[in-house]
């Protein structure tokens, strides 16, 4: 399953090199930044000595605009957020939540078998700003909300510590890294299970199903089912129902078909 660690807003330059050093240690390197303070933050001489060698993690890394870009191709999002929102995905520890998804992963491709032409499943790990952690908006589009279990009375951890726990423990779940043959030297091969697939087709990613929800939203309002002016919890819910059911490409396409079809009746009846 392709990893992906997403940071929202980030403030601070000298954590984005320590979410490169701790990404390179498990042995990650996707890592996105969605508008960070810094437009130059790649290059600059805090990141690059935080970063502690993991020079290869920051060359490939991508500065994005939005959080719509930074999710393209990812179907499980994990949010890192202190304080669970009401209305929220369930708030989990991270190991708990590591076994259950690597072990739906392995069942999904067990029950399909290996095909090389199916599309990677991606799982995206969010954080939020130094300064303000995570928008509600945000949480609300993940699938659980992760929090590491840590001394009540003194929970607060760098970004770049927190990274690090969760590189760590996702790593773990995959299978971890084979021992090394001799002291300093050897094949620190990852062992991976195979890539996951749907059981019944191809996973709608993050961005398919926000693009459906806005879809969804415009159709309700037009019923006269959802009032834009009092929105309530309505579709924050819906989010976590879709997230719930795993939807593929193909029940996307159809329930923009029918927000289409809602859409068309609606114009119709007013024109």
């Amino acid at each position: 399953m392709h990893t992906r660690f997403i940071l929202i807003n980030t403030s601070h330059a000298g954590n984005v090199g320590a979410a490169a050093r701790a990404m390179k240690t498990m042995g990650f390197d996707d890592l996105v930044l969605v508008a960070p303070r810094w437009a130059n933050v790649l290059r600059r001489e805090e990141t690059i000595q935080r970063a502690s060698g993991a020079l290869d993690v920051l060359e490939k890394c991508r500065i994005v605009d939005t959080l719509d870009e930074a999710l393209e191709g990812m179907t499980h999002l994990c949010a890192t957020a202190m304080t669970p929102r009401d209305f929220g995905p369930p708030t989990v520890a991270p190991r708990e939540h590591f076994e259950l998804l690597s072990k739906s992963e392995r069942d999904k491709s067990i029950a399909r078998g290996l095909d090389a032409d199916f599309p990677q499943q991606g799982v995206g790990f969010l954080f939020g700003s130094e300064r303000f952690g995570m928008r509600n908006e945000d949480v609300y589009r993940c699938h659980a909300c992760l929090s590491i279990p840590s001394n009540p009375q003194f929970g607060s951890l760098n970004i770049g510590a927190a990274i690090q726990v969760i590189a760590y423990e996702w790593r773990l779940a995959l299978g971890g890294f084979a021992a090394t043959t001799e002291a300093g030297q050897g094949t620190a091969q990852a062992v991976v299970p195979g890539a996951g697939a749907a059981m019944s087709g191809a996973m709608a990613d993050a961005a398919q199903v926000a693009g459906m929800l806005t879809h969804l939203e415009q159709s309700l309002v037009a019923l006269g089912f959802l009032d834009p002016a009092a929105p309530k919890k309505l579709m924050p819910r819906l989010n976590q129902l879709f997230n719930r059911a795993g939807v593929t490409q193909e029940e996307i396409h159809i329930l923009r078909g029918i927000a289409k079809a809602i859409l068309q009746s609606s114009a119709s009846r007013n024109g």
